[in-house]
């Protein structure tokens, strides 16, 4: 029996699904938060909480390429300051999984990507910044650890229960002025650290298992050339295109959760 026949998949639906993956590798080299159109394409190809354990260790492949790519640009201080929140975001996100139904999962996480889009919109009209490259702003201060806080529990929270983390990060990382090699390098780590602490509450949850294993060794070839095609394409991509791509990634996955 192979993997399409163990999950009932038309050739459509793997060719949907590889499609995905290869789109998991380029957010992650490129556009973070674009995954979140993967996410979308799981969930509709498989049932919703099957597609989350499915997506994770794609993911995690993604994330050491990541890592290898821009692991000397990433900022340290700032993946402390959030590392407890979203320790207990994930926590937060297994309690709500244990009892939310696939729709509830969809319509929280599309809401709170919406809002968190339209929070960094209104920020960024406010306020011009001037940083210089791969430098965030200041963390130290009390509205930075306030943010900082906010954004790590919202992120272990969508991270967990959707894997929809990455749009909540890519916007705080956008809010603390966070240039295009400096973002890459600060969430490779953060998404490596958080993805692969989420797998043993995912085990527990059911949701990877030897059976979804099989069909993730299937789809992980995929996301090598998207992870090229990132790495070749980020560097053709000027600041501003690069914030816009993030939002709109943002937005659409909100979009697409909430009509799923």
């Amino acid at each position: 029996m192979n993997t399409m026949t163990l999950w009932h998949l038309s050739g459509w639906a793997f060719a949907a699904l590889a499609c995905a993956a290869l789109l998991v590798g380029f957010s992650k080299t490129a556009v973070s938060g674009a995954n979140t159109v993967s996410l979308a394409i799981f969930a509709a190809v498989l049932p919703a909480r099957a597609s989350t354990g499915l997506l994770l260790p794609l993911l995690i492949t993604g994330d050491v390429i990541a890592v290898l790519t821009y692991r000397r640009h990433a900022h340290w201080p700032t993946l402390w300051r959030l590392f407890p929140a979203v320790a207990a975001g994930v926590v937060v996100g297994t309690l709500f999984l244990m009892w939310a139904d696939d729709g509830i999962v969809r319509i929280s996480i599309g809401a709170i990507l919406l809002l968190m889009a339209a929070v960094t919109l209104a920020r960024r009209r406010t306020a011009e910044r001037a940083v210089e490259p791969d430098e965030p702003d200041e963390i130290t201060t009390r509205s930075g650890r306030l943010k900082a806080r906010s954004y790590g529990v919202l992120g272990g929270f969508t991270t967990m229960v959707a894997n929809a983390g990455g749009p909540v990060m890519s916007l705080y990382l956008l809010s603390a002025g966070f240039r295009k090699l400096g973002f890459l390098g600060t969430s490779a780590f953060f998404f490596l650290i958080v993805n692969v602490s989420k797998v043993p509450f995912s085990v527990g949850l059911g949701l990877i298992d030897g059976r979804s294993l099989l069909l993730d060794a299937a789809l992980a070839v995929f996301v090598v050339p998207g992870a090229l095609l990132g790495k070749w394409a980020v560097h053709r991509i000027n600041q501003r295109l690069f914030e816009q791509l993030v939002i709109a990634a943002t937005v659409a996955g909100g979009v697409q959760l909430l009509l799923v």
